[in-house]
């Protein structure tokens, strides 16, 4: 059993609906008090951390529908704005980059690359932070620029800015930059249309148009979740 911390964008197709199944498991194994898989390292990380959980159902739910999947098994967890995540790991982030990279050495990959440098790992996840803080994107943009971050610092960082909600104002403001790759393309500007449709309306722009500046960024596909829950009142 295994619940990554990582971007689901990083998953190939079989390990997101493997991680979203078991994820299921746990969820059941907590709210029933079963005791198979009760003692596994994994189920013991979320016991007070179910609705964090659930948030990471939602942003599985939010990849599956980006690449075409069905989705019919919402988890009955409700999620406020106090969202705690576990403070520990079965894996740190950059061993979980690791195990994916031995995992999938003879398989298809994730909808997004594994990062083989800091510069690509930040590239994949830079409009993600800019939806959560722009003046620490433009300080880590300086300090990769320079040379100053190490790859392993810069996964435990995204990591932590990636569970925090966005604002609604800085989530439109990463959109809009993102609606920037795709407007040429569009039949229409829906600029002025809410966050939620723009964004719909950049995913599938970005795979038609095979724009794979987006199709590589973690934002492309969680961001519609947490517009979703910034949004229900």
């Amino acid at each position: 059993m295994r619940i990554w911390d990582i971007d689901a964008g990083f998953l190939n197709d079989k390990s997101l609906l493997g991680e979203h199944r078991e994820l299921h498991g746990i969820v059941s194994i907590i709210q029933n008090k079963k005791k198979g898989y009760s003692c596994h390292p994994e189920t013991l990380r979320w016991p007070n951390h179910v609705a964090s959980l659930a948030v990471r159902h939602h942003l599985l739910v939010s990849e599956m529908q980006l690449r075409g999947f069905n989705h019919n098994s919402p988890v009955n967890v409700h999620v406020n704005n106090d969202i705690i995540w576990p403070e520990i790991f079965i894996n740190s982030p950059l061993e979980q980059y690791g195990l994916l990279a031995q995992k999938y050495a003879d398989k298809p990959p994730g909808r997004i690359p594994l990062p083989k440098n800091t510069q690509e790992l930040w590239a994949f996840h830079k409009y993600s932070i800019m939806a959560r803080d722009p003046e620490l994107y433009q300080q880590m943009g300086f300090k990769i620029s320079k040379k100053l971050l190490l790859f392993e610092d810069l996964c435990d960082i995204l990591i932590l800015q990636l569970r925090t909600p966005p604002s609604k104002g800085r989530l439109k403001n990463a959109i809009d930059h993102m609606w920037g790759y795709v407007a040429d393309s569009s039949a229409s500007d829906i600029k002025a249309s809410d966050s939620g449709t723009r964004l719909k309306k950049i995913q599938i722009l970005a795979f038609s148009n095979k724009v794979d500046y987006l199709i590589r960024s973690t934002a492309l596909g969680e961001l519609m979740f947490w517009h979703t829950f910034i949004n229900t009142p």
